[in-house]
């Protein structure tokens, strides 16, 4: 089976194949990962090189280069391989790749080279806990492992903020989605759809949409599209005819039964308000880091992004023990050896060429790191 396929749908995936309904399920999301042959035991004993939290572009390009280059990787990824970039239906701007490539294929293609070059991936692996006061540090999963090792990367990245919606939670999977694959516009096809949002991920969805959407409104809550999405994108979205901007535009309410039937929204300069008959709304409206299980132990800042390299202050330092005569590398934390990289980092480039290159840049530090100790 491959290991492309989301901890989420695993409870689906297993009622399906094996005739059992989803009430008679009891079994923890980790040990239907490890029965469905996506995740092995891990050994308890091992004190790994470096354990990368995340297998996303940047978390999968640590490994590649990591494992390549001799060291012992285990990579702890809690849902599927590709993190945000996994959802994309089709990338452009990515070095390489003149027609585009989706982004569940991409992830697909590190994961292997990940797996070729030694690398132990373990999905459906929730990391809840880091103690960065002992030696080897160690981390705690969901499932009571305990995980050691010399260094740690964080690659956590980011998850989409949810708007304030009322009965927004009622409507997700009911209509409410956050990523738009092949899946989502086979159930959209030659419907009305609206997505929320104005990055590029919200401009990638509007153009592969409505490929196959009767038609596409594009909410944002900005005058415009130029300061957060690429050049390339709203040239699509402006030649496409059936793709309609809507700016200062809210959504005020979602209205249905079981499943997700009108939405109404809002342009908050003129009060007005309208009501479309819409089944399928896509969220796309920004990020907030995965650091929770990393508070109270790294630097974070206002925002809860991890601080790395020079963007941490002596102060902070101080206040942090550094033990170290030198300051933190590039990516490195606030903790010797812990470095964080991609969309969980403070100040980083929200784009996939530059995660990769933070995740494969990330491995020389790491090698300077295990020097140390």
């Amino acid at each position: 089976m491959s290991a492309r396929l989301t901890a989420q749908s695993l409870v689906g995936y297993s009622c399906c194949h094996t005739g059992a309904s989803r009430a008679a399920v009891t079994s923890s999301i980790e040990e239907l990962a490890t029965a469905l042959g996506l995740s092995s035991e891990i050994d308890a004993a091992a004190v790994r090189d470096v354990v990368i939290v995340g297998g996303g572009p940047s978390g999968l390009a640590a490994a590649v280069y990591a494992a390549s280059e001799g060291l012992d990787v285990l990579v702890l990824e809690e849902s599927a391989p590709g993190g945000q970039a996994g959802t994309s239906s089709r990338i452009e701007n990515y070095l390489g790749f003149p027609t585009g490539i989706s982004g569940q294929a991409l992830a697909g293609r590190a994961l292997n080279q990940a797996e070729k070059f030694g690398a132990d991936v373990q999905i459906a692996r929730q990391v809840v806990r880091l103690d960065c006061d002992s030696k080897p540090y160690r981390l705690y999963l969901a499932g009571g492992e305990v995980v050691r090792t010399r260094t740690i990367v964080i690659a956590t990245g980011a998850q989409y903020r949810k708007p304030d919606i009322a009965e927004l939670t009622r409507y997700e999977g009911a209509g409410i989605m956050y990523s738009a694959t092949h899946l989502e516009a086979q159930l959209c096809e030659g419907e009305k759809v609206a997505v929320v949002g104005g990055g590029n991920s919200a401009g990638q969805a509007a153009v592969f949409l409505a490929q196959t959407a009767a038609n596409v409104d594009v909410l944002v809550r900005g005058a415009g599209l130029a300061e957060s999405m690429s050049r390339y994108l709203i040239q699509r979205i402006e030649d496409s005819a059936n793709v309609t901007l809507r700016t200062r535009t809210q959504i005020e309410a979602l209205e249905g039964e079981a499943w997700l039937e009108r939405v109404r929204w809002r342009h908050v300069e003129t009060g007005t308000a309208e009501t479309h008959p819409i089944r399928h709304v896509f969220m796309m409206t920004g990020a907030v880091p995965n650091t929770t299980w990393v508070k109270g132990c790294v630097g974070l800042d206002e925002k809860s992004f991890v601080k790395t390299g020079a963007d941490i202050h002596p102060d902070e330092l101080q206040e942090a023990h550094w033990p170290l005569a030198r300051p933190p590398y590039l990516m490195e934390t606030t903790i010797p050896g812990v470095f964080a990289v991609g969309d969980v980092r403070s100040g980083s480039v929200k784009r996939i060429a530059s995660a990769v290159g933070e995740g494969s840049i990330c491995v020389q530090l790491i090698h300077r790191a295990l020097e140390e100790l």
